[in-house]
């Protein structure tokens, strides 16, 4: 069982790390760490400054849709 639930962690780890759903994390732990003072955005506020930065750099490529 031990066996089983350390797989799953791990296949849930390598998931989220591929899919980028790890980044929110990440950021918040980034913010707490170097800026405490500073407000933490919601999970949706985040998504949405990512895909305004994404969209303004040109080195990332355009969105279709």
């Amino acid at each position: 069982m031990r066996s089983l639930r350390r797989v799953f962690r791990a296949v849930r780890w390598y998931v989220r790390e591929l899919t980028d759903e790890s980044a929110y994390d990440r950021y918040v732990a980034h913010v707490r760490k170097d800026h405490p003072q500073a407000p933490v955005p919601t999970r949706r506020a985040f998504e949405r400054m990512r895909t305004e930065r994404q969209e303004e750099d040109p080195r990332q490529g355009f969105r279709c849709c």
